[in-house]
């Protein structure tokens, strides 16, 4: 490895999955693209350049394409393909080839049986990691893993789940600066042999057309792609830049304010890995003269517990997940009169008696996403609107995975378990909610111009991109 990847920062990045050794004979490295969809702050592909420049080996890189993907569908795919088509373009630039694949990794025998050694990035989700160990029981070389899409890698973070945000906070404040490092980008020295090429294009998946990629997957197609977010790096800049010059002096006041549009909108490319939380701490850190706090809390902390949760609790995809006291005073409260109680379809219908939960409904399935206080909101209401908070609970999960471009993520999981009581404390005795926090619509218009909302709801085609 060359020197700026010798630092023990990055090294704490990388986990070998297997235990294997380098094959010297065999004819290039491999990195397995996963997680980390972009080519700029990616520690995984710099990594495998490097080592493929020490050992004088070409580099390909792969993305196998799950059509069977837990709860992904047509609006998922149309963003992630997005990706991968500005990685492709990105690293045609840089001479590497990009090949995405319709099969699981560990079923392409061929082109990992004549890899030297294979690099991949890290997944925090179930799926995700049992892919790796799929893969790192059928190579016959070595699997190595590096972090990428944390800014301190989760097991050196903690090696327990934390309680909450205080908890995880003060470990991650003692580490931060040893982590706050450029990601340089390797000069790649070595071609690609053609006929090596030629070869693996007879397996690989044509993504250059994104209508007829789309048309050729074998998925849910009853979710259209979002006209508001379009995938890829490239998008992630413009987003970036959008936040930076127009919104990022007012996120501090209004940044969860429904009816103004000063949140980030990064959480979707974050969650596909189209833009790296480093490189946007980076920049956010170097502004001079405002106050940014607020923003980085939720970048760093509070996404970072999302993914030590995720990681540590087995059970982060349903009910079992919170915390006891939350389970049990939920359950004591399961005779609480509830006065209404609509059906999992009434939600998605947005068919409900409150305006402003049929606008935040609408807003997710318009347009893929949904202002942070109002998901909160949102979630809030399916509790008390619901026959039991287990119910509650898969509907919550339900909606926000199929319609949310952020949803299916750690963020996504958390996000809906804190509504529960994850992460949060007990606080005052109410009907049907018990310990846990409660939200009223009341307080939602005393906080918010929420005729404001409707209206900017009502006209979100306008907004488009």
């Amino acid at each position: 490895m060359k020197n700026n990847f010798l630092h023990t920062s990055f090294m704490t990045r990388i986990k070998d999955l297997n235990n294997k050794e380098v094959n010297l004979n065999n004819e290039y490295i491999v990195y397995y693209m996963q997680a980390s969809v972009r080519t700029k702050f990616n520690h995984a592909l710099e990594c495998a350049i490097a080592k493929a420049n020490q050992i004088e080996k070409p580099i390909i890189v792969v993305f196998c394409l799950q059509e069977n993907f837990p709860e992904a569908n047509l609006r998922s795919f149309a963003f992630l393909i997005e990706g991968l088509i500005d990685v492709k373009k990105s690293l045609k630039k840089r001479n590497i080839p990009f090949f995405v694949f319709k099969k699981p990794a560990h079923q392409l025998n061929d082109l990992f049986s004549k890899a030297c050694l294979v690099f991949t990035d890290k997944g925090y989700l179930k799926v995700e990691r049992e892919w790796k160990i799929l893969l790192a029981n059928t190579l016959n070389v070595g699997l190595i893993e590096v972090e990428s899409n944390a800014i301190v890698p989760v097991e050196i973070a903690s090696k327990k789940e934390e309680y909450s945000a205080r908890t995880l906070r003060l470990k991650l404040n003692k580490l931060l600066d040893d982590y706050l490092l450029d990601v340089k980008e390797e000069q790649y020295k070595i071609d690609i042999n053609q006929k090596t090429i030629l070869e693996i294009n007879n397996e690989a998946f044509e993504i250059e057309d994104l209508e007829n990629c789309l048309n050729k997957l074998n998925i849910d197609k009853t979710v259209k792609p979002s006209p508001f977010f379009k995938g890829g790096e490239k998008q992630a800049q413009i987003i970036l830049k959008q936040f930076f010059n127009e919104k990022l002096q007012h996120y501090n006041k209004d940044g969860s304010n429904p009816a103004k549009n000063f949140c980030s909108d990064l959480s979707p490319y974050l969650h596909y890995g189209h833009i790296s939380p480093l490189e946007i701490y980076l920049k956010v850190n170097n502004i001079k003269n405002l106050n940014t706090e607020s923003f980085l809390e939720q970048l760093f902390v509070r996404r970072e517990l999302s993914i030590n949760f995720v990681y540590y609790n087995a059970f982060y995809d349903n009910y079992q997940c919170l915390p006891s006291w939350a389970k049990k005073t939920l359950q004591e409260h399961l005779i609480d009169e509830r006065k209404i109680v609509y059906t999992q379809e009434q939600f998605e219908n947005s068919q409900t008696h409150d305006i402003y939960w049929n606008a935040a409904q609408k807003e997710m399935i318009n347009t893929g996403k949904m202002n942070s206080y109002m998901r909160m909101y949102w979630c809030k209401k399916i509790i008390e609107w619901s026959a039991t908070p287990e119910q509650a609970y898969k509907i919550a999960l339900y909606l926000n995975n199929k319609y949310s471009l952020d949803g299916r993520d750690a963020n996504g999981f958390a996000g809906i378990a804190w509504c529960f009581g994850k992460h949060d404390r007990a606080w005052f005795q109410k009907p049907i909610f018990g310990l846990v926090r409660y939200m009223s619509q009341s307080g939602l218009t005393k906080k918010f111009d929420m005729k404001e909302y409707l209206i900017k709801q009502q006209n979100f085609k306008q907004e488009k991109f």
